[in-house]
């Protein structure tokens, strides 16, 4: 197996037949309380005033009423993820369980794989943040004011300049991982928005790839994982081969 390579170990209680891909979007676990999919890297949560149509909601939405064959079915989203970030992330099926849901947001586990630019002296660690969104909409690490944003850390491997960390959100605050490893000193390979230059694979080199909570109706533990898409092992399997070399 490669870094990253990683498998669903949860029991599925599955509504009909998966939805088959949609730009790229995969149902990886649909039951009467829950939706957990599979987000691929350019396509946005929800919709902007720029795009409407192509989000992962409104995806999620039109399977959800063609599945149940009633037009008032609706998913409600209960966390996002960046336009540029792929893997998992969770919606509700009604707005009492996304409720339940995000009463307990503290219990559940996000993880996150990520390529870095540079290695962390420090293998393992938490960085602690003060965040703030400037008027443009990007946002910032500051001194003073903002929220405080936590992120535990794990360098998973090494490959020459770059680092294949796994990182555990403690908070969720926008861009957090994004602007904390970029003011650590290691930005995360191609994002141009944050101030790393290198994008060789053409997108952000950062994936959900583990979500765990309990569910909100039977208090059962779930565990959802997903690898590392194709584009981000590239990046890893070139470094190690020429390592090799």
């Amino acid at each position: 197996m490669e870094p990253g390579d990683i498998v669903t170990i949860a029991t599925r209680k599955l509504v009909g037949d998966a939805a088959p891909e949609r730009h790229g979007l995969g149902i990886v676990h649909l039951d009467e309380a829950v939706v957990v999919v599979d987000k691929p890297a350019g396509l946005l949560s929800m919709g902007s005033d720029r795009e409407k149509l192509k989000t992962a909601y409104r995806i999620l939405n039109e399977h959800l009423k063609a599945l149940t064959k009633s037009p008032m079915q609706q998913a409600f989203i209960v966390h996002r993820l960046d336009r540029e970030t792929s893997g998992l992330m969770m919606f509700a099926r009604n707005e009492s369980m996304r409720a339940a849901i995000q009463r307990n947001w503290k219990s559940v586990t996000k993880k996150y794989l990520a390529v870095v630019a540079g290695v962390p002296s420090i293998s393992q660690g938490t960085l602690r943040d003060h965040l703030l969104e400037s008027r443009s909409f990007k946002v910032h690490r500051v001194d003073h004011g903002g929220e405080l944003a936590i992120t535990h850390y794990r360098v998973i491997e090494t490959h020459g300049d770059k680092s294949l960390l796994e990182l555990t959100l403690e908070t969720g605050r926008k861009n957090q991982i994004r602007v904390q490893l970029a003011a650590a000193g290691h930005p995360i390979v191609g994002d141009r928005k944050y101030g790393e230059r290198i994008d060789p694979v053409g997108r952000l080199a950062l994936h959900s790839c583990e979500l765990k909570f309990c569910h909100p109706i039977s208090g059962i533990p779930m565990e959802f994982r997903s690898s590392l898409p194709g584009r981000l092992k590239v990046l890893v399997r070139e470094r190690r081969v020429a390592r090799a070399r």
